[in-house]
């Protein structure tokens, strides 16, 4: 994949600019069309060396405060330049402002504001600039942004909750990996030590024995373990960047047991809140699709999406590639066939998106409640079989003693 730097006219006359990932420029040109967009100008866009910057320039707190602040200002009749302005000089985030003075500056120059926007594709995405584009052509600017604050608001809630969902575990996990290997090289062999002392290393229990081998295999071989598992965290990066390793990550994590129906939950929310957030805002349904596939976060649920669009595109209805996919619950698809046929695509899909948020809220807290003992146990039954069998000797020296 590349990144292409196109220009294209819509049907009403006017030029959009962007930027888009494809293969070749043939790509870029039918996907161009097929958002009833007529190419003008192709290019490849050449890669920029950059140091690495820490974060993002603007947080999505920041965001929603800008949205909220703008569409105040839009529906009390505020020219848009002077929104502009009096907003880059007031945010705390410098960085911010400074994007929105080149925004403010771009839109002065004759751009619109959506080609402004596009400028800063960190900091506003595609679905962001689609919206915004639908609100400039449908003279309801303040409505989609006050609808794009509730969606960035919604879609925090919901990365918080799967932060929240992982990082336990994870946490946990290399703390256990920690206290073990702390166990390991140090606390064993000092007990092994003071039998030793004592004269009763030749005669120890076959579990104690058993812990002191694992011992002197993890201390002999601890260059090789670290080694392999450096080797591990690089293959698996690697891995996830290539085309046919992402699609397996990502498999894996949407059938895995337990943590598998909870990602599809997330998928669905994610899916459904994006596209009925995008058509209630008036986009076309080929460039939403497009748009919410990019956005997915998960290899396999974006070509489903691609090949939905793609199906819908030859005369197909939505609900029969979704079905085809094997991807999305049979309840969503048959709501979203409702949807069509009633002509409330758009209300269907935040129902939707509603519903399955909820079910994540419950799926989170029951996984994070299921989690949290089972691995508690696990930690605690791996130490305390370390620490009996280390002290099996000193009961046997204790009553030998008493004799």
């Amino acid at each position: 994949m590349a990144e292409w730097i196109w220009e294209a006219r819509a049907r009403t006359g006017e030029t959009r600019k962007g930027i888009m990932d494809a293969a070749n420029v043939e790509d870029v040109r039918s996907r161009l069309k097929s958002q009833n967009l007529n190419p003008v100008k192709i290019k490849r866009k050449m890669r920029e060396i950059t140091l690495p910057s820490i974060g993002s320039p603007v947080n999505e707190k920041d965001l929603v405060i800008f949205i909220r602040q703008f569409a105040t200002m839009i529906d009390a009749g505020l020219p848009l330049v002077q929104c502009l302005e009096i907003l880059s000089s007031q945010g705390p985030n410098k960085k911010f402002n400074s994007i929105l003075k080149d925004i403010k500056n771009t839109v002065e120059q004759g751009s619109t504001f959506s080609d402004a926007l596009r400028r800063h594709p960190k900091v506003f995405d595609d679905l962001f600039v689609n919206l915004i584009a639908a609100g400039e052509m449908g003279g309801i600017l303040d409505t989609i942004l006050n609808r794009l604050a509730v969606y960035i608001e919604k879609r925090v809630k919901l990365k918080r909750q799967v932060k929240g969902a992982l990082t336990y575990p994870i946490t946990v996990f290399f703390i256990a990996i920690a206290v073990l290997a702390i166990m390991m090289v140090y606390v064993v062999p000092t007990f092994e030590k003071m039998f030793s002392d004592f004269g009763g290393a030749s005669k120890l229990p076959p579990l104690t024995q058993f812990v002191i081998n694992m011992s002197h295999g993890v201390v002999d071989r601890l260059a090789i373990i670290i080694v392999a598992a450096i080797a591990m965290t690089v293959g698996f990066i690697f891995s996830y960047r290539i085309k046919r390793g992402k699609w397996f990550w990502h498999w894996v994590m949407l059938n895995f047991p337990a943590i598998g129906p909870t990602m599809r939950k997330i998928a669905v929310a994610r899916f459904t809140r994006t596209l009925g957030t995008l058509l209630s805002s008036g986009v076309p349904i080929l460039e939403a699709l497009s748009v919410v596939a990019k956005a997915a976060g998960n290899v396999i649920i974006e070509n489903a999406i691609n090949e939905t669009a793609r199906k819908i595109s030859a005369g197909m209805t939505m609900v029969e590639p979704l079905s085809e996919s094997k991807v999305f619950p049979g309840m969503v698809i048959q709501m979203i066939g409702v949807g069509e046929q009633t002509g409330a695509l758009d209300q269907m899909l935040n129902k939707i998106a509603d519903f399955y948020e909820e079910e994540v809220d419950v799926a989170v807290a029951a996984l994070t409640s299921l989690l949290e003992p089972l691995m508690m146990v696990g930690i605690g039954g791996v130490v305390g079989f370390i620490m009996i069998s280390m002290y099996m000797p000193i009961f046997s020296l204790a009553g030998m003693a008493g004799k």
